[in-house]
Formats: structure tokens, sequence, C-alpha cells
């Protein structure tokens, strides 16, 4: 399954409580492409990837983005119930997704998280919950993703898992926008940098 349209942001202004975080922006997102958001801590880049993802309204601009089945958005917060299993907590995601359970214990060993995927998500490394959070990549199949600080808490070993799954994403016709104060891994590709100011 192909992208057969780019997401398009055109003069986008958002406004938080009574401050405005940013206005006129603009952005097109293509088929195989991967945009770092770049930018100063509070100057907006989660509000825009939350307003992207149909989470909050814009104050002004336009907004052309894919249905959202098509969308895949992992916050800088895992989502994953502390009392739950990796396993559990995928069960209840593909429970409210459609996302085939079959796909969670491949996934599950995929991010190197065999050994512990029956473990209480409390008693999970912030690595471990964070590639258990990057599972769901594999399960939803959708082609936009947006991910905010997807390499947070991951050591070389899981960043180094995350550009493959990029890699392979990318490759197979997906887009991905993305936020991070690291620097992603050479293994993700070409990556264009965009820059959010105020």
């Amino acid at each position: 399954m192909q992208l057969t349209s780019a997401l398009v942001v055109e003069n986008l202004a958002i406004v938080r409580g009574d401050r405005s975080l940013f206005a006129g922006f603009s952005l097109v997102l293509a088929a195989g492409e991967v945009v770092h958001l770049t930018g100063r801590n509070g100057v907006g880049k989660t509000s825009l990837l939350e307003t992207i993802a149909g989470l909050r309204q814009p104050e002004a601009g336009r907004l052309s983005v894919p249905p959202p089945e098509q969308l895949h958005w992992i916050g800088h917060k895992n989502g994953l119930h502390p009392a739950l299993s990796a396993v559990e907590n995928l069960q209840f995601w593909c429970g409210l997704t459609g996302a085939d359970v079959a796909g969670i214990a491949p996934a599950l060993d995929r991010l190197q998280l065999k050994a512990a995927r029956h473990r209480p998500s409390r008693t999970l490394s912030t690595g471990q919950r964070r590639r258990a959070a990057l599972a769901r990549l594999l399960l939803s199949h959708r082609l936009w993703w947006l991910l905010d600080e997807p390499l947070a808490g991951l050591d070389v070993r899981g960043a180094a898992l995350f550009a493959e799954l990029v890699a392979e994403h990318r490759a197979g016709g997906g887009a991905l926008l993305l936020t991070s104060h690291q620097a992603l891994p050479p293994q993700c590709g070409a990556i264009r940098d965009v820059e959010l100011y105020a």
C-alpha cells in the first residue's frame, strides 16, 4: 500500500492557553520522506504533532492530512498501563485499533523484549518501556508516523533498532515526522530538518 498524497500544513498558527506558540508555519511531507522537526524547548513542536494527529485544533491555517486510519501517533509518554505487561498493553491497544494480536509476539521479539514481555510495565527500564511503545509501529501498518521524541530513553542498540524500523518504513512508501533532541542514527537515511520558531 503506497501513499497517494502528501501531508500538507499551510500557514498554521497554534495557541496554548493565552500564549501564541507560533504562526505562519507551512510544511509538505511526501511519501518515503523523514522530516526532523527542530526548535527550542516550548516553541510548540509537540503541539504541532498533536494538531496534525487531530488531538488539538489550530488557531489558524489549513491542514490536509491522510485519514486517521493511516496516521500513527506516539507521544513522548509511552501510553503503557504500569500494572499490565507489554503483551497485555499491546493486546488492549489492538482491541482499540483493530490491529492483529498475532503480530504482538513478533513485534516484541523484534524490539528485543522477548524475555520481558510478561513483566508488569512498571518493572521495565525506561528504554524497555519505550521499545514496547514503539512495537505498535509494527502492528499498525499505518503509512504516516508522527513520533514525539522516539529515541528518548533508548540506548545505542535501541536507537539502531528504531533506525531499522524507519528505513523499512520509508522503503515501503511510508513517511515520518518526528521531534528529537538526539541525533538520528545514519541508518534512518536522508533526513530533512525543519525548524519551528515563534
